[in-house]
């Protein structure tokens, strides 16, 4: 009987259970087993963290937020801190243990689930250890460039839409200025499209680097036509123009691994303080958009991932990650995948409409 694994890296996104429910239930169809690895590579390091899956087992995942088998962003198995018999933190690589329980275990193939750094894993994996592996793309951010969109993008969205719909009828109670600091690390596709349809007065994107003048005259010519308040959506990668992003107290210290972005909210709601007469509150809505349920589009999306990533290994398409593209499921490589980011082009036609529809871009 054929074996497929399957698992779940970085952080986590609304839809990640509705393609472990796909490939299940796909593989089912064929006759095959799956069996999920929690915690990214974690049940292939140790089989007892393997769980066998069942169409029984994931009856009712769809609609669930986050995923049944855990995930992390600090896996990295060619560099993974072990503790020692001395209780100290080693960097190890433990590629060659999980090879050989891959094989011990009679896998044919990996479907690894992740965003860029997940997937350059899986990609690893494939070329230096002959991992028979494939790719489905999961980011919020979107910041994939080979595929159209990425489940868990939408939920994000409309989680923080919802949040400026609401945060509208607040700041025009108090003739308030709002910022609200939203994710998406060097991409601004969930500031730029949440702005846009939530009604903000500006959003600042890492794209774009702003100047704080621009904005301050936003929030002045509102006033001048009656609107004594205003809403600010700002991408935690955004920077003001000659100034570097702004990360969380000691992540952005020389030598560490991993880059921990935030503060810039608090921080041009600060500068908006002290440039107009305004009262200026700051609202991180940080990891709320990642949880809940996923929205209808993010479901359907994650389930077409998940079954066209088993028809992909029914027909041994190794190597290669499941996209969207021209509204159907396409292969592309994992290097083609992982090689760049997918940012805001400035041609893009949201920046046109946001900008036709006075929206401030800084």
């Amino acid at each position: 009987m054929k074996k497929l694994v399957i698992s779940t890296g970085g952080g986590d996104a609304p839809g990640l259970n509705a393609v472990i429910y796909a490939v299940v239930m796909s593989a089912e169809l064929r006759g095959w087993e799956v069996y999920g690895s929690r915690c990214g590579y974690r049940g292939l390091i140790d089989a007892d963290e393997l769980v066998r899956l069942t169409p029984q087992s994931v009856i009712d995942i769809t609609t669930q937020g986050g995923t049944i088998l855990g995930s992390t962003n600090k896996g990295n198995p060619f560099a993974m801190p072990v503790k020692n018999l001395a209780g100290e933190t080693e960097i190890r690589d433990m590629s060659d243990r999980i090879m050989k329980n891959f094989t011990r275990m009679g896998f044919m193939c990996h479907i690894a689930v992740g965003g860029d750094g997940s997937l350059d894993i899986a990609r690893r994996f494939q070329e230096e250890k002959g991992m028979p592996v494939i790719g489905v793309p999961k980011t919020i951010d979107n910041d994939l460039y080979a595929t159209q969109l990425t489940f868990g993008f939408d939920t994000a969205v409309s989680t923080a839409t919802e949040a400026l719909d609401k945060l509208h009828s607040t700041a025009k109670s108090h003739d308030r200025v709002m910022v609200v600091e939203v994710m998406g690390r060097e991409a601004g596709w969930i500031a730029l499209n949440s702005g846009i349809s939530g009604c903000a007065d500006v959003i600042l994107i890492p794209e774009i680097p702003f100047d704080l003048a621009k904005v301050c005259e936003k929030i002045a010519d509102n006033d001048m036509h009656g609107k004594h308040y205003a809403i600010v959506v700002v991408a935690e990668g955004a920077k003001a123009k000659d100034s570097d992003v702004i990360c969380q107290q000691g992540s952005c210290e020389v030598g560490r691994q991993e880059v921990l972005l935030g503060g810039i909210g608090d921080w041009v709601a600060q500068q908006i303080r002290e440039r107009t007469d305004k009262d200026v509150r700051s609202l991180v809505l940080g990891h709320l958009q990642r949880g809940g349920s996923p929205t209808t589009f993010d479901r359907l999306l994650a389930l077409r991932f998940g079954a066209a990533a088993v028809r992909m290994a029914e027909a041994g398409m190794f190597g290669h990650m499941v996209a969207l593209v021209n509204g159907g499921m396409q292969k592309v490589t994992l290097e083609e995948a992982t090689r760049i980011r997918k940012l805001v082009d400035k041609d893009d036609d949201k920046l046109q409409t946001a900008r036709e529809i006075g929206i401030c871009m800084g």
